[in-house]
């Protein structure tokens, strides 16, 4: 498939990894475009991206933070066939990028998922054990058609937008009700195995503290209930 693609991100205090997240991008994919949505972080991620010279470069600053509105926002902005989602850390994995997008030819969604044979996850072990069970109880709930609900890290043909629209509030959480309502669509959805790399020391928004750990995880819970009954 050789159809634009533009990759979004969403930072916040990522100076250090950002640069190397968007070269790695580019150098996996050539007709790219990448749309990064900083939530005004403080150690000057956004002014590192903006130096980055490269017309295919899109850099956003806004006010606001949230994870779900930054994805809105870069989906707004995007002028591809097919968008996606990278988790700004994690610049390592753009070399599946072709990978996923060969994918597409047959289905589309294309997700990587640590839940399918030859994925895992190396994070910490809280992480790990709250990402387990967040992910069984979707399944348990939802559909177990879908292994890796929280994985965030996708490619998709943008028309499937026309079947399954991301409401955007919440963290990570969006995503769950998002795959879903795409799959109860009947949009192809298919999963490749990926192994998530250990947390980098000071990179973690999610888990800052015990409180906010289990808060976060409570909203989790209330919005795969929520994906349950809602009807659009």
């Amino acid at each position: 498939m050789n159809k634009k693609v533009s990759i979004i991100l969403s930072t916040y205090n990522e100076a250090l990894v950002i640069e190397d997240t968007i070269n790695k991008i580019f150098k996996y994919l050539n007709n790219v475009e990448i749309i990064l949505v900083d939530d005004n972080s403080p150690d000057g991620t956004f002014e590192k991206a903006k130096k980055i010279n490269n017309p295919n470069l899109k850099v956003f600053l806004r006010k606001s933070r949230g994870l779900a509105s930054a994805f809105l926002l870069g989906l707004i902005n995007s002028s591809s066939e097919v968008v996606g989602w990278l988790d700004s850390n994690m610049g390592v994995l753009a070399e599946r990028l072709p990978e996923m997008l060969e994918q597409l030819e047959k289905n589309d969604i294309v997700i990587l998922s640590r839940y399918v044979n030859g994925g895992t996850d190396l994070r910490s072990k809280q992480r790990v054990l709250s990402s387990q069970f967040i992910n069984s109880f979707c399944r348990l709930i939802l559909s177990n058609k879908i292994r890796d609900y929280t994985s965030g890290i996708f490619l998709m043909k943008k028309e499937v937008l026309l079947t399954a629209v991301p409401i955007a509030n919440g963290h990570g959480e969006f995503f769950i009700e998002f795959i879903y309502k795409a799959h109860k669509a009947g949009n192809k959805i298919v999963e490749l195995p990926y192994v998530h790399p250990p947390d980098i020391e000071g990179m973690s928004k999610t888990a800052t503290s015990i409180l906010k750990f289990c808060y976060l995880g409570f909203k989790y819970f209330i919005r795969v209930i929520q994906s349950l009954f809602r009807r659009n």
